[in-house]
């Protein structure tokens, strides 16, 4: 007689029992029809909204900041993912000098060859100390890379046709704080503050899906960040009582702090927030750039990046400094230039 011996019953179900049943699960695509009949069903006053002359004002100021912006940001961050890949950290650590001194600002001048947002600035910081580079001259690079890049000063004198020396006054002020906090973490900072990264953040994957996986990611996040600085830009522009605006224009001192308290706020990516500034027209040169010095060195966003890549203890330390002397730089080079 054959003995045929019953398959045994799956992991964590018994024999006899029959599978688990699925409750029905919310997707996208049940939010998207959803989406769809809402529009349908409030297509009347859906309509009649837009046409109010605010809602027109509102999507001018907010279309005209994505259309501007939208090109900047795709290619800065196809160059970002391409030198964050492709190009060894190890390929930085042979470039700059031996001496801590004088490599911070080797560093800070070398962040313009990396053409990309904050989001690709930190984890190619990180990979940088944990290959052996002085963290006063990585966090140099980190601060300059995304503020001084062709993409970005490009983007700034398409904004600024008429200001010319807002892309002047956008690099000298940005390299200024870069070195000034490389130098500043150089005398005053402590090895315990700091925690560097303990693996690379591409490792294990193939350069190919690195690539594309770091460009979605950035372009996620980068256009989220986009279209969520337009849509205040727009707002502010376009419910925002003008004498509030005047107000706060009128006094330089809250006008420069208003701007950079907004920069922080909206962690805009730094290839589209020259068209976001462009569009506050009510506030002087100055205060406008302490926006564009201000955000690409600390914002919501990066704090989260540099907390998770350093440490909390680094972040806590790093970022209030970075932003006051992102605001006195500001206003010194504004005096001079603007």
């Amino acid at each position: 007689m054959t003995i045929v011996k019953a398959p045994p019953a799956p992991v964590g179900r018994h024999r006899g029992e029959e599978p688990p049943q699925q409750g029905w699960q919310f997707t996208s695509t049940h939010g998207l029809v959803l989406l769809l009949l809402l529009l349908v069903v409030g297509q009347g006053p859906i309509r009649r909204a837009l046409s109010a002359p605010v809602m027109q004002s509102w999507m001018t100021v907010f279309l005209a900041v994505v259309v501007q912006a939208l090109p900047f940001l795709v290619l800065g961050v196809l160059l970002s993912a391409a030198l964050a890949v492709f190009v060894p950290p190890s390929f930085f650590a042979r470039a700059l000098p031996e001496r801590p001194g004088l490599a911070v600002p080797v560093a800070g001048v070398a962040g313009a060859v990396l053409p990309g947002c904050e989001c690709a600035s930190v984890p190619v910081a990180g990979a940088l100390v944990r290959r052996g580079v002085a963290p006063s001259a990585a966090l140099a690079f980190l601060l300059s890379a995304p503020a001084i890049n062709p993409i970005v000063l490009t983007a700034t004198a398409v904004a600024f046709p008429r200001n010319p020396e807002m892309v002047l006054g956008r690099f000298v002020a940005s390299l200024l704080v870069a070195c000034a906090m490389g130098w500043l973490w150089q005398r005053l900072g402590r090895t315990d503050w700091l925690r560097p990264p303990a693996r690379a953040s591409y490792e294990g994957d193939g350069k190919g899906a690195a690539f594309w996986g770091s460009v979605r990611h950035d372009v996620m996040h980068a256009g989220g960040f986009l279209v969520v600085g337009a849509m205040a830009a727009a707002t502010l522009k376009a419910v925002a009582p003008e004498s509030w605006l005047r107000t706060a224009a009128g006094n330089p001192a809250v006008a420069v702090l208003a701007l950079s308290v907004l920069a922080v706020l909206l962690s805009i990516c730094s290839e589209a927030d020259a068209f976001v500034a462009a569009s506050l027209s009510q506030f002087s040169l100055t205060a406008r750039l302490a926006f564009l010095v201000v955000g690409p060195m600390i914002d919501l966003k990066l704090f989260a990046m540099q907390a998770g890549t350093f440490g909390r203890s680094f972040a806590l330390r790093f970022a209030p400094a970075t932003f006051v002397l992102a605001i006195l730089m500001s206003v010194l080079v504004g005096a001079v230039l603007l």
